[in-house]
């Protein structure tokens, strides 16, 4: 178990994390991407990617880059693009691509896109099997929003799945939504509008989670043994970020926390 000044510092280390990142937020951008379902994948092939969106943290302008948008460009009917996969996902990734060397060093914050499976990895290598040559975004400009959020929250912030929890504990506006089974199944039915629909929403949500959690707006089911650690330190640390507590009660302060901790 995670020692509770450990948890303590790693939570300070995260809250300053994105408060960096929104006092920059004109050179941060938001993304997320669908592709086709990870599993029963036979041939051992990778998952093609479908959409791609990204969202300015800051102008919040979106751009997006799709399947079915390359198909209407190059008058490609849509019953016929399936027929003409490899070679629209090729075009597709490599606008995307002319956009990453674009913002080679802006700050990428995304939904646990963090391996081959599922992140920048996976992309980079369905364009090199298409024989694209793709631009490496560095380590240190990735940001995980789903991980920073853990370390300001606590494991136990909100209930699995975590992303489509927190839209709802938060009341956002989660119209065409979809989860990543769902997507998955859009791109077999080919319901490519919907697809797209789905990935642009969600990195504006994105975008939101990150600004409600920097002005500490955002609602979660943490409590105060989740985000600071066990009883003692509690007592130290709420005291310090709640500073005009100790000045009226020190004693009532403590208190309150001892009954908060022992209600959840």
């Amino acid at each position: 178990m995670e020692k509770p000044l450990k948890r303590i510092q790693r939570r300070k280390e995260a809250i300053n994390q994105l408060s960096e990142l929104m006092s920059q937020s004109d050179h941060v951008v938001t993304i997320h991407y669908s592709c086709e379902s990870f599993y029963d994948r036979a041939d051992g092939s990778s998952p093609r990617i479908t959409s791609i969106a990204i969202c300015n943290l800051g102008s919040r302008q979106t751009v997006s880059f799709s399947i079915h948008q390359i198909a209407e460009i190059k008058r490609i009917p849509r019953d016929q693009i399936e027929l003409n996969y490899d070679s629209l996902e090729k075009e597709m990734l490599d606008l995307f691509y002319d956009y990453v060397q674009t913002h080679i060093n802006h700050k990428w914050l995304h939904w646990n896109m963090r391996d081959v499976n599922y992140g920048f990895q996976a992309i980079a290598h369905r364009y090199k099997a298409l024989k694209g040559s793709p631009t490496y975004i560095h380590e240190s400009n990735l940001f995980n929003l789903s991980r920073i959020l853990i370390e300001i929250y606590g494991e136990n912030y909100i209930g699995h799945r975590r992303l489509p929890k927190l839209v709802e504990k938060n009341k956002m506006d989660h119209k065409d939504f979809l989860e990543g089974e769902a997507e998955a199944a859009a791109f077999t039915n080919k319901d490519y509008v919907r697809l797209h629909q789905s990935t642009l929403r969600k990195v504006n949500i994105l975008a939101n989670i990150a600004e409600r959690a920097n002005d500490d707006s955002l609602e979660t089911n943490a409590n105060l043994k989740d985000i600071y650690g066990s009883y003692p330190d509690v007592v130290g640390e709420f005291l310090k970020e709640n500073w005009i507590v100790s000045g009226i009660s020190f004693i009532s302060a403590i208190a309150g926390i001892a009954a908060l901790f022992m209600s959840k």
